[in-house]
This record gives structure tokens, sequence and C-alpha cells, in this order.
């Protein structure tokens, strides 16, 4: 006897149900924990290329990495990374259209967050094209750093990074060297930076002395902030001359930025005339100082140096005005102190960060002496050629002297800079070495070794007004104040911003 025709309906209703569960449980197995299982005689619903990460090889990743930042399917699958990958997209296309990318270039995006620029790169048709990130995510991320890329030489037709990837880097100088050396001659590099200003821009482009600027613009950021785009083309020679202002170059001349020199006369100007009060002008003036760091963005540095030349006590500039005033942009600096009285020297052991160099700053290496004065239990001493808080006087040898006789190293300030930063650093010099600066700054800017200083804070030492007696002036130095002002402007037409 034949069923009836409502029971066969509902046996082929209930057949189709289950297999439809079947197909359900499947879909559930592979997309949340076989995404990279497909091999051989196992069932999969995407091709190879747009096979997402499994959940256990995620969790597994994100173990090793530390990271809590979703990944794989829970990012993957959101609007906001769909429309990320649109947004890509977009600026792909122009960038195709421009001539800049093609579809058999082969693509690396630097320091990529979740991938969507590498899948947008792949949705446009440049099919041989990866990312990388200390967060790995294949297919679509490998684990690589910026500044430590995992590819040969010559590797890349188009390198991209986005969205302020280089500005955050934290090692910018780096992360440009690791583009230059993996970046095919020819190939385009195209970054996503937030340089607003020309100071910050321009350092940006000094880190890629293999590159020539192709062209700069603003455009909306993937967040609706405003970022500036610009294109760079690799050259098969670096472009660059002036790193250090001495490399091949015989005269040693150091090339004065236009945007430097911009900076400056932003700057408070110098006071032209003599302060017949200088002890209140000096204070007055600090307060009208615009720092550097308050007129420019300094994130595409290298290192952050501050170097205090005549440091004398820990207190005496470090800890009570730089590491409490000077505007640092959450920026870590490393301090060196220059200090030769070796009074000084036991209390900066304990000072973390801060590195002593034990001796004079000065224009060559050699031994400089100085004689100890006592009157009424009081020391009193005297050094040659002005070397740290001392009277300057001319230089003796040692017999000339009394019988109380001490010695100290002097340095060659010019080569120590040389040794210790880089022209991709931002350095900042306190100098106060009554009356050294005489004859330290002319060999700064004769060398170029000014070109590695951004910024300085010099006291200059001249035959003041004294406080005690008025209409007298200081016997302890024979300079005037329009030597002073020379020495100031000298150095602001040098392109260094130096503060009274």
């Amino acid at each position: 006897m034949d069923p009836p025709p409502n029971q066969l309906r509902n046996i082929l209703v209930r057949l189709l149900t289950f297999a439809v569960l079947v197909l359900a449980v499947r879909f559930a197995y592979v997309i949340t924990l076989a995404g990279e299982s497909c091999g051989y005689n196992d069932f999969c619903f995407f091709p190879d290329h747009l096979r997402l990460r499994g959940r256990a090889s995620l969790d597994q990743n994100a173990a090793v990495s530390g990271s809590k930042e979703p990944r794989g399917v829970d990012l993957w699958t959101t609007k906001k990374w769909r429309r990320t990958v649109d947004y890509y997209s977009a600026i792909f296309q122009e960038l195709i259209a421009e001539g800049f990318l093609a579809p058999n270039s082969k693509a690396l995006c630097v320091g990529t967050r979740a991938g969507e620029d590498v899948l947008a790169l792949k949705e446009n048709g440049v099919v041989n094209s990866i990312g990388i990130s200390g967060n790995a995510s294949p297919p679509l991320i490998l684990p690589g750093a910026p500044h430590r890329q995992p590819f040969d030489e010559a590797s890349f037709d188009f390198e991209f990074s986005a969205n302020g990837s280089l500005d955050r880097s934290g090692r910018p100088a780096d992360f440009a060297n690791e583009v230059c050396r993996t970046l095919k001659p020819g190939g385009f590099f195209v970054a996503q930076i937030f340089a607003k200003d020309n100071y910050s821009f321009n350092s940006f482009l000094d880190l890629f002395n293999c590159c020539r600027l192709i062209r700069t613009r603003n455009v909306d950021g993937v967040d609706t902030t405003s970022v500036r785009e610009v294109v760079l083309r690799k050259e098969t020679q670096f472009l660059n001359p002036r790193k250090l202002g001495l490399g091949g170059n015989s005269s040693n001349k150091c090339l004065i930025a236009g945007y430097k020199l911009e900076l400056i006369r932003k700057a408070e100007p110098l006071m032209e005339q003599e302060p017949l009060k200088p002890w209140i002008a000096w204070k007055r003036n600090l307060k009208k100082v615009k720092y550097l760091t308050s007129m420019a963005d300094i994130s595409f540095k290298q290192r952050y140096v501050y170097i205090d030349v005549g440091a004398r006590s820990y207190g005496s500039s470090i800890g009570s005005w730089f590491k409490k005033q000077y505007p640092k942009q959450s920026k870590s600096f490393e301090v060196y102190a220059i200090e030769a009285d070796r009074v000084f020297h036991e209390e900066y052991r304990d000072k973390e960060g801060v590195s002593l160099v034990p001796y004079a700053a000065w224009v060559r290496n050699e031994t400089l002496f100085f004689e100890i004065t006592r009157d009424s239990g009081s020391k009193d001493v005297e050094m040659s050629r002005g070397i740290g808080r001392r009277i300057n006087h001319n230089v003796r040898s040692s017999s000339s002297y009394g019988e109380e006789v001490d010695k100290i190293k002097g340095i060659d300030f010019v080569e120590w800079l040389k040794r210790s930063v880089a022209e991709s650093d931002f350095v900042v010099v306190k100098m106060d070495v009554e009356g050294s600066e005489f004859y330290l700054v002319p060999r700064l800017i004769e060398s170029g070794a000014i070109c590695l200083i951004d910024e300085v804070f010099m006291e200059c030492h001249y035959n003041r007004w004294q406080r005690c007696c008025c209409g007298q002036r200081s016997a302890k130095f024979k300079r005037s104040y329009g030597q002073c002002l020379e020495l100031f402007t000298k150095l602001r037409e040098a392109g260094v911003l130096v503060h009274q």
C-alpha cells in the first residue's frame, strides 16, 4: 500500500531540512574552525586566495603576539572593516589611473593594521600583494616589522604606508631605510602621513634620500581625519647630498633649509639693544621664548637628544628646567651632561637616562690647565680659555702656574657631536661655558656640524653691567654685548633656532 501524499511530502520536507542542517553545520565548521585547512579531500567554500583565518590559528597567534585586537572573522565580517576596504579601494583606483600602480605590480603594505589595504589591492587586480605587521594574519598579512622587513632587496614595485603608520612607527629612519632597500629602482612609495607643518614634512622627506618627491596632496583619512598623501619614486642614486654636511663636501658647509629659516622668522626676536639690567631682561625673555617643539611636529625624527654643555649639577638645568619645562611632545629624550668639574660627577651616577661626559667641551682634544687660589678659606678657580664657570685668561704652560695646579681633559666637541648624533635625530643643546662659546660656535659652523643641531639655548658672556655696582661693568669677561649679538645672529643665519 502506497503512503498517502501528505505523508510522503512530510518525509521529503524532513529529509530536505536535515540536509540543510548538515550543510549549515559544515559551513559553520569551515568558517569558525577550519578556515585554513582546505586540503586534499576536504570540503571548502572559498577559493584558496580568499580563505580567512581559522579561529584556532587566530587564537594561537594572539597568544603569541599578546595582542587583544580582534582579528580574522571577528574583524573581517564587520561593516567597519568593509568600509575601510572600500576606502582604500578608491585610493588605489586613483593611483592606478595616475600610473603609480599597475595590476602586474608586486605590492607591499607596510605596517598594515588588519589587511584592509591588502584586500583592496587584490580586489583592484593587484593580486601579488601582501602586508606585514607584528600581528600576522595570513593570507593577507605576514609577520614582520616596518623597520625590519623580511624581504630581499628590490623586491617590490609599490609600497604603501596607511593612515599615519610611519608617524607612529617610533623608528622612522629605520622604516625609511627598509623601504629604500626593498623597493625596486623606479618603484613608488605612497605614504599617508599627518605632517601639517613644513618642518615635519621636510623631516619626512629627509628620511627618504633614495627617493624623489612626485606629488603631495591632502585627502580624507580612513576615519575622516585629513591626511597628507605623499608619492615618492625611488631613484637609482641617493639624492640627499647633505648628510652631516660632511660627506664628500670639501667645504664642510651644510645646506640651510628654507623651512628652518621659516621657523626662525616665527621665533621671538633677538634683543638688539643691550639691557641695562640683564638679570631682569633674561627672565622676561624666557617667558617669550617660542620653542621649536611648540611650532612644529618632531615625529619624523629617529632619536631625541638633549645635550647640556657646561651642565654643572643635575639641578642646574637638566632637572630644574629641561625635565620640567621643555615641551617634549611626549617623546623620550636621551640626555648628555658635559661637565669637567669633578665636584659634580658623583651625583650623575644614579641619574637614570642621563649620560655624563666628564670633559670640557673644546675645539680639539687636549689637556687644559687651571690654577687653584684660596682666599680666607674659599676656593677660587681660574681656568684657561674660559672652560666651565671660571675666569677667562690667556693660555699658559703648566710651568707658569703656582704650586697648586690641576688639569682636566678637553674634548673636540665637534667630533664628539658627529659620533653621538645624526641628522635624522632631533637635537637640543644648552650651552653655558663661560666665554668658550666664542670658540665653539664658529667651529660648529665652519665644520658643518651645526647641521646636527635643531635648537640651542645659549648664555653668552660679556662685560655686562653689574648688579651690585651701578654704572660699572664686570671685569670677568672682555667681550661686548655687540659681539654676543653677532654670535646669536650667525647661529640663526645658519638655520639653528637659538634663544638668548
